[in-house]
């Protein structure tokens, strides 16, 4: 700014262009320690020791399973979630060594019963040991075989639908058995999928890694669906960064 011939005249100054932030490669290992102290503090206050889910743990790490089971957090929400729904029949899709199954068959009322569906027969033997152990037998069938058959005979078998399916198994398949899902259940059934964020990869349309693949195509299939409202949910923790879709069967698509 300055005076000329008593008029004062103002000179903009073209602004410096941003820096973009420099990304500093240790700040997701601190977000991981990070993610991993608040899941360890919110387990210590919320989820007192319990016997069989960690011994469920040490089998399948024993056993050279892997290290792929839900973060005990997301066990909780699974159960939490049959048991406000009211869940009487729950089908899993991908049982590895039966932790998440464990968590969902203690969810069951008196009379209710839970499939799940594990083509490993390694990890089948584990899993039956921890359910076992769990004192859940009488409530839990574990169906030996690929998904994509043991699904097709469960809707040839025309058996009642069931009221809640968890899927946690192959990525690149997961289209194909969200749509078995919605021909085995009815409305008002829920649907979780699991690990959908694939840690943002999620993003890359260009991505060949058939997980991501399997993942984007369920992600369009979701959104096309008029029978079901959904959403997924971003999730962060021990287990680093992921994410879950939850859909709710209806008779149509609401607002």
């Amino acid at each position: 700014m300055f005076h000329h011939e008593g008029r004062t005249v103002v000179i903009a100054r073209r602004a410096a262009p941003r820096r973009a932030h420099a990304v500093n490669p240790h700040d997701r290992f601190m977000h991981d320690d990070q993610w991993n102290a608040v899941d360890q503090y919110l387990v210590d206050l919320l989820m007192p020791a319990d016997r069989a889910l960690e011994a469920a743990l040490a089998a399948s790490r024993d056993a050279g399973l892997p290290a792929i089971s839900v973060s005990p957090p997301l066990g909780k929400l699974l159960f939490l979630l049959a048991r406000m729904q009211g869940a009487r029949r729950i089908l899993e899709i991908g049982t590895l060594g039966g932790y998440s199954t464990i968590w969902l068959a203690r969810a069951l009322p008196a009379g209710g019963s839970l499939i799940t569906l594990e083509i490993n027969p390694d990890h089948a033997r584990v899993a039956l040991a921890n359910i076992e152990r769990a004192g859940l037998s009488r409530l839990v069938q574990l169906r030996l075989g690929a998904a994509r058959e043991t699904l097709a005979r469960l809707v040839a078998d025309g058996g009642e639908p069931f009221d809640y399916i968890f899927i946690d198994a192959d990525k690149e398949r997961i289209p194909e058995y969200f749509d078995r899902a919605l021909q085995l259940s009815r409305p008002g059934s829920v649907i979780i999928v699991d690990n959908v964020v694939r840690d943002g990869a999620v993003l890359d349309a260009a991505s060949t890694d058939p997980n991501v693949r399997g993942v984007r195509r369920f992600n369009e299939r979701l959104a096309a669906e008029s029978r079901v409202s959904a959403t997924t949910i971003q999730t962060v923790g021990a287990k680093g960064y992921d994410g879950f879709a939850l859909a709710l069967v209806t008779e149509g698509r609401d607002a």
